[in-house]
């Protein structure tokens, strides 16, 4: 079992735990994920690392509650404990000191570009960063990110806080200016990286994605998260999870991210008829 050291609600359906995971934080790197099981008889969910800390042998998660599983993971409180967190696994992101590099995180995505963004910093990288979401109420970690970055955009798409914009619209905007970039890292929902890519593709700079939301059983054995990248078949999991932007079909990889998407409503409809304390932290 691992324990749930601190629990934090980071906005209505977005939850962040720290978890005391010794193992885990001991080998975990920017850009793995980890598998969490939250009971006994509950399903594998990947979620990216969001944050380690080896001396205190602690891993953070940050995740939404979106169907039956995360809305059961996020009835858990501080000094509950989780069935399973295994890892780390895929693999890291690779550091180097590229120069000038863009980290790009919307909604939750904000969550794994943070690792990402410390690591460049601390390898010598100057950092500029874009961080986005729907409405304020929805954004979180501006502070993590400004302490990482030497230059921090922050855009909604209300215009509810810092700028009216979507995020790559924002990242456009750095590289119609002129600005150089060597290399951009994009993490968000599907779409917003789809469209990061194809921001970034006519000046000629690879951009990172990480596509670990199409995964399922996090270890290459189900294969649910096979995807196209440069015209040959991908697993995210063992391959990645993160891939050349510029190089992923992303026609298909939205497609196949629907395929589940009655069976994941019908059974969070069937949780919530089955389990209404779930969200007073019962199960």
């Amino acid at each position: 079992m691992y324990r749930i050291l601190a629990r934090e609600d980071l906005a209505p359906v977005t939850k962040l735990f720290v978890v005391e995971a010794p193992e885990v934080a001991r080998k975990a790197e920017p850009g793995q994920f980890v598998i969490v099981i939250v009971g006994e008889h509950g399903e594998r969910v990947p979620l990216t690392i969001a944050d380690f800390d080896r001396a205190a042998g602690t891993v953070t998660i940050i995740f939404q509650e979106v169907g039956k599983t995360t809305r059961w993971l996020g009835s858990k409180q501080a000094g509950d404990e989780l069935f399973a967190f295994t890892g780390p696994l895929g693999l890291p992101t690779e550091i180097e000191e590229y120069g000038t590099v863009m980290c790009v995180g919307g909604g939750v995505g904000v969550a794994p570009i943070y690792p990402i963004a410390r690591a460049l910093h601390d390898a010598g990288n100057k950092v500029i960063s874009v961080i986005g979401a729907r409405t304020k109420e929805l954004l979180f970690w501006e502070d993590h990110m400004r302490a990482v970055s030497d230059e921090l955009v922050v855009v909604t798409d209300d215009g509810s806080y810092g700028r009216k914009a979507l995020v790559p619209n924002a990242e456009k905007e750095i590289l119609e200016a002129g600005v150089h970039v060597d290399r951009i890292w994009a993490i968000g929902p599907a779409i917003m990286m789809k469209f990061a890519a194809l921001a970034s593709k006519p000046f000629g700079v690879k951009t990172l994605v990480s596509l670990n939301t199409i995964m399922v059983d996090g270890t290459g054995m189900c294969g649910a998260c096979r995807v196209e990248v440069s015209g040959k078949t991908r697993f995210v999991c063992v391959d990645g999870p993160e891939f050349d932007g510029h190089e992923v079909n992303w026609d298909l990889l939205m497609a196949r991210q629907r395929i589940y998407l009655d069976e994941e409503k019908r059974a969070a409809a069937l949780h919530e008829d089955q389990c209404p304390s779930c969200r007073s932290g019962g199960h």
